[in-house]
């Protein structure tokens, strides 16, 4: 009989579990085990995959090429039908043991890791978060079982993993609709995996819980009902978008987290709502929405494409009722009509094949065999009052300790104990101070290692304020990590006569400077957002401003981004534009989006206002000046707009400096 040595890793300190991507160990065996049996459904989804022209071991190769891309196409079918056959025929080796898919699919993986060098085009997210999917779970198949892959060939893989697949996705894709998110996190968490790397997986699993684009869980299925941020542009993407959400949930799980659990299982009730109406129910509820770009707008669901199920409802409906004993009566319905699920088409899209998969019988509570893995996801909002904190919860855990510290990396002292559920607000802060905060789980056979260290201050540090100007219909937020200023602010403009913005400042008396590098990318495509000196917080209050932001072109997808000083020189006045930056290019700039880091710099001389631009913080280009008789005492700081009235926008600073006042970094 045939035996795969799997070269398992268990999770040790900050580890990761291997094979832990789509396909763990547990998997494989039960695979295996049901195949031998030809028990049904598996068998039947076995025969499927192991029929389909991508699992052959005679596949020939479409590639390699050394520049592939995505709106323009170049070489797109290409490589996806070759990502295909690499993670089908790794499969087909450790269910088979047959060295020949083992050797095709190392040739695969082998062949573009040493030629692809470039990924191009306007929709260059999804060419790398679709198609490579399939290639890293080619790659950490083979890497984890004794498929003879040389040590050399794997290095070289994680080189191009990180080297020409990551940067494409490194920032999401917060101006598009959330597939594109969710594309970028679940391959980001799969080369985490594959390349060991912590940073990385835990930048994922905080997008996915706590991003700024469509792609983040409670920004895509937009609320209880399951409403999905694509519901009414079409079914096709409404279900892509979830199924690759979904995808990242298995990874997690394998890797000792509960993401499917997240938001009160927010996820089972986005395939609720899209197998629902997908089967031809009727009676799904739909609210108008504006989404986080503010490009897409939906006022009913859509019929597009309807009743087009995708393959992807297996995994999900064994995992909340055959794993969790829950009742998804909807998705178990969509399973049962697509079984045995195909090929994930088109493309690239999906893995499919979820019959042979991930069917498993129902699971009775049990024991626990193993401590918990570190909790995951951590993220801290500070208040003056305390700091709440929220994680993914770490499966089999029965409790959690907080802890903090008041420098990166410990010590830590506790600051609660047996804590229930993945939420907790430390309400024993000081107003302004920064803390250091990981959490641990626990079950009876005790606890885990750490989790990854979030930082928080308790409300913005002293001198810092933050507040609302003017009338705005959603509230907006200031946090700062240490590191980081993170603000959230809606509101139609800052550029008339009366404002509306999210701003966090300082009192500055007389000359001073103010300088700050943003980070990208915002999230509303209409955004405003800088550095102000202004005299008061009304709305009408005098200013000086360098503004970055969006000016309109002919198609809405493609604005021009430039930098604006402005004034207001009379209290309710119009704010009148002084200087403008040429419009801002490659690399800052790329197809209409804001995707690079760019510094600011705003300075008061007297009664001129100076202001200037630089990519790197060392040289550095003036916008303009401008005389001003501002007041001698102000309030300098950041503004962020969405220029939206009912959806906020996130902007992101670092650097920050002013005049008395400096960050961490």
């Amino acid at each position: 009989m045939f035996k795969l040595l799997i070269m398992s890793t268990l999770s040790i300190g900050q580890g990761f579990v291997h094979p832990g991507l789509l396909h763990s160990q547990e998997d494989l065996d039960r695979m295996r085990r049901a195949i031998a049996a030809k028990q049904e459904p598996i068998y039947a989804g076995y025969e499927v995959f192991r029929q389909n022209p991508a699992s052959q071991a005679t596949y020939a190769m479409q590639g390699p090429l050394a520049m592939v891309g995505r709106n323009p196409t170049v070489g797109q079918g290409t490589y996806d039908s070759d990502a295909n056959a690499a993670h089908q025929n790794a499969l087909m080796w450790c269910l088979t043991g047959e060295r020949a898919y083992a050797e095709k699919a190392k040739a695969l993986v082998n062949a573009w890791s040493g030629t692809l060098t470039s990924i191009t085009g306007r929709d260059a997210v999804l060419m790398a978060g679709l198609g490579p999917f399939k290639m890293v779970q080619a790659a950490e198949l083979l890497r984890y079982s004794n498929a003879g892959w040389s040590e050399a060939d794997i290095q070289k893989t994680e080189r191009h993993f990180k080297e020409v697949i990551y940067p494409v996705l490194r920032e999401y894709a917060p101006f598009a609709n959330g597939n594109w998110d969710a594309a970028a996190v679940k391959t980001v968490l799969a080369i985490s995996i594959f390349c060991n790397d912590r940073p990385m997986f835990e930048d994922a699993l905080r997008y996915y819980v706590n991003g700024w684009g469509d792609g983040r869980l409670t920004n895509y299925i937009i609320n209880e009902t399951g409403q999905g941020q694509e519901s009414g542009r079409d079914q096709g993407h409404a279900q892509l978008g979830i199924g690759m959400l979904a995808e990242c949930s298995e990874m997690a799980w394998h890797q000792g987290l509960d993401l499917y659990s997240y938001a009160d299982n927010r996820l089972l009730r986005g395939f609720e709502y899209a197998a629902k109406y997908n089967l031809g129910y009727d009676e799904v509820p739909f609210v108008t929405t504006l989404d986080r770009t503010g490009k897409y707008y939906h006022q009913r669901v859509s019929a597009i494409t309807r009743g087009q199920l995708r393959p992807l409802y297996e995994q999900v409906y064994n995992h909340y009722v055959h794993r969790r004993g829950l009742s998804a009566p909807f998705t178990q319905q969509a399973a049962e009509k697509l079984r045995p699920e195909g090929p994930g088409k088109p493309g690239a899209d999906h893995p499919g094949y979820g019959t042979l998969f991930y069917t498993r019988p129902a699971e009775k509570a049990s024991a626990a065999t193993t401590k918990p893995s570190a909790p995951g996801g951590l993220v801290a909002k500070g208040q003056p009052s305390g700091v709440t904190l929220t994680w993914v919860a770490a499966v089999g855990a029965t409790g959690y300790t907080v802890k903090r510290a008041t420098q990166k990396g410990g010590p830590y002292a506790v600051v609660a104990q047996r804590v229930v559920a993945p939420v907790y607000t430390d309400k024993t802060t000081q107003p302004g101070a920064i803390y250091y905060y990981t959490v641990t789980a626990s079950n009876s056979l005790g606890d885990s290692p750490n989790a990854y260290e979030v930082g928080s201050s308790a409300g913005l540090p002293a001198p810092w304020k933050q507040q609302d100007v003017g009338l705005v219909k959603v509230a907006g937020s200031a946090y700062y990590d240490g590191d980081q200023f993170r603000l959230e602010g809606a509101g139609s403009c800052i550029d008339s006569t009366s404002d509306q913005f999210q701003f966090a400042y300082v009192p500055l008396k007389g000359d001073g400077v103010i300088v700050a590098r943003f980070v990208p990318q915002v999230s509303s495509q209409f955004s405003q957002l800088g550095l102000m000196m202004r005299e008061g917080l009304t709305p009408g209050a005098r200013h000086a401003s360098l503004l970055l932001a969006p000016q309109k072109t002919g198609e809405i997808e493609m604005p021009s981004w430039a930098i604006r000083l402005v004034t207001r020189d009379a209290d309710a006045g119009l704010t009148q534009v002084r200087n403008t930056s040429a419009p801002l290019a490659e690399p800052v700039v790329t197809f209409g989006r804001l995707v690079s880091y760019y510094w600011l710099r705003l300075e008061r001389k007297g009664n001129t206002i100076s202001g200037a631009i630089s990519p790197d913080g060392q040289t550095w280009t003036p916008v303009g000046s401008v005389v001003t008789a501002l007041k001698k005492d102000l309030y300098v700081g950041l503004p962020a707009c969405s220029r939206l009235t009912t959806v906020s926008t996130t902007v992101r600073f670092d650097h920050v400096s002013v005049t008395g006042w400096k960050s961490s970094i």
